[in-house]
């Protein structure tokens, strides 16, 4: 495997021990398993123009640890590339487009990098699942070469906010920039009683934390203002150092939250930065910039106001396409006649891997009191050995966890689909940001495999037995392989499932 390193990772929060422990973690796991960790030329020549020598000196002696790519492919020679990418004049950024061809054309198999503007390239691109930020690369490398299942996947607790340590130094931020109200307005939320979602770090300080609570009013301090709604507002949304599947998942909870409150909207404000991580997750699962706050910071800069819409308006749906529709506006789906069906069968050993938010014993959300991050997320990846090619980004797959259960589960919406990969290392680089599975699971699967990239969109509240499915005419007996089915019998699963309709569109 060859992973290309962008050099701003040795100079990204320059006094930060952790980031630097973690670039010495993920080589040593790398090196032990005998991959290539390379510089990429172009990198090494612009940390040569840097015009501070002592910057220069230390650069150059972190990146001469590592060899450099031989013969990097051109991007000027890919016409279709540089029109993707956009020509530019600026130096920086004709190196970041040489750095990203390098994986776009497979000379490498992963980036790692923290440039936002590369990783905003790499999903214009359809690549962003091999651009990796350094916290999730150790996280996700460490996951995949596991011999065993002895790492124990960051969690997240329900809690409430009187229970957070106040001087822990993720506040930091928010002190200067609400000061000097935030003291106050943290000691108000802890009398009322109000709750949290929060992950701790091994040395005990909050590596990820959100605050909620529920809203039925308007937005009136704002420009625009908002008619009263029942909303979800995202009080605090704070990641460092875990990366970003923790982002996701606190986006899935406060979606999963909305929904069972019966909320229409999701919004936060936030005083949006040069290189701002929030705002691309935000972004990716649909909130848009609506407007800003009346009031100036005492930073100077005026908060942004982001909302998400769960409920997608008829007349907008008509003008989107099915992966748009899911895209902007999770867990709305489209599920007309526009998309196929399929059920998908699945072993309970591997539904429990990817679903790990289904019990046997379907639980409320207030019911939670820990999530385990690892196939909690909204975007996963399903590894079969089918045959089928019919299979198409916006389908629906609908899972039945079998042996067992013998039960429809959950369904999803397909992202993309890899027919016939025939070795590790290329299922590695296909899966890599969604798996749950160690590199030794994979390399003991029999190949070649068919993968489905795809978004979670719901668990049925009313899971249906195969005898449901015999009866209502869906199945004949238990799938053996992924089935296409017709959308007739596919809207028998939705209503007798108890799919709400309010979040389909058809």
């Amino acid at each position: 495997m060859r992973i290309l390193l962008d050099t701003n990772i040795f100079i990204y929060r320059e006094d930060d021990e952790l980031l630097s422990d973690n670039i010495q973690e993920l080589s040593k796991i790398l090196s032990q398993k005998n991959s290539e960790v390379l510089i990429h030329p172009s990198s090494l020549e612009d940390v040569k123009r840097d015009r501070d020598e002592r910057r220069r000196h230390v650069m150059l002696s972190k990146i001469h640890a590592y060899p450099i790519l031989d013969n990097p492919p051109d991007p000027n020679k890919n016409i279709e590339y540089i029109n993707k990418v956009g020509v530019t004049a600026s130096t920086r950024d004709r190196i970041d487009n040489k750095i990203l061809y390098s994986v776009y054309k497979d000379a490498v198999d992963f980036i790692i990098t923290e440039d936002r503007e590369i990783h905003k390239k790499a999903r214009d691109l359809n690549i962003n699942d091999r651009v990796l930020l350094i916290d999730d690369a150790v996280r996700i490398f460490e996951d995949i070469y596991k011999e065993v299942p002895v790492v124990t996947p960051p969690a997240l607790h329900e809690d409430y906010v009187y229970n957070l340590d106040l001087s822990d130094p993720i506040f930091d931020s928010l002190k200067e920039e609400y000061h000097p109200e935030f003291e106050d307005w943290f000691k108000k939320i802890s009398k009322e009683p109000r709750k949290c979602w929060v992950h701790y770090r091994e040395n005990g300080k909050i590596g990820a934390l959100l605050i909620y609570k529920s809203e039925d009013d308007s937005i009136s301090d704002t420009t625009p203002k908002f008619a009263k709604e029942r909303r979800l507002k995202i009080c605090t949304f704070k990641v460092t150092h875990v990366g970003q599947k923790i982002g996701e998942l606190f986006i899935k909870l406060s979606v999963d939250f909305a929904l069972r409150n019966n909320l229409s909207e999701i919004y936060l404000t936030h005083f949006t930065q040069e290189e701002d991580r929030l705002v691309e997750l935000i972004t990716e699962y649909g909130f848009h910039k609506v407007g800003v706050k009346d009031k100036i910071g005492v930073n100077g800069k005026v908060e942004e106001v982001f909302i998400k819409k769960l409920i997608i308006d008829s007349e907008e749906a008509k003008s989107l396409n099915p992966i748009d529709i899911t895209r902007e506006f999770y867990p709305s789906f489209y599920d007309g006649t526009k998309v196929k069906k399929f059920i998908v069968p699945i072993y309970p050993e591997y539904h429990i891997k990817l679903f790990t938010d289904f019990p046997k014993r379907q639980q409320t959300l207030t019911e939670f009191t820990e999530f385990v991050v690892e196939g909690n997320t909204i975007k996963k990846a399903y590894i079969s050995h089918s045959r089928i090619k019919q299979i198409s980004p916006g389908d629906l797959v609908i899972f039945y966890r079998s042996k067992d259960m013998k039960k429809i589960t959950s369904i999803g919406v397909v992202d993309d689909i890899y027919l016939d990969i025939g070795n590790t290392e290329d299922i590695i680089k296909i899966i890599l940001k969604r798996t749950v599975y160690s590199r030794q699971e994979l390399e003991e699967m029999r190949k070649p495999v068919m993968i489905i990239l795809f978004r979670h969109h719901f668990h049925l509240n009313n899971p249906l037995d195969l005898g449901d499915l015999i009866d209502i005419g869906v199945l004949s007996g238990p799938p053996q392989s992924i089935t296409e089915i017709s959308h007739e019998k596919y809207i028998k699963i939705r209503d007798k499932g108890r799919i709400n309709e309010r979040y389909t569109v058809h």
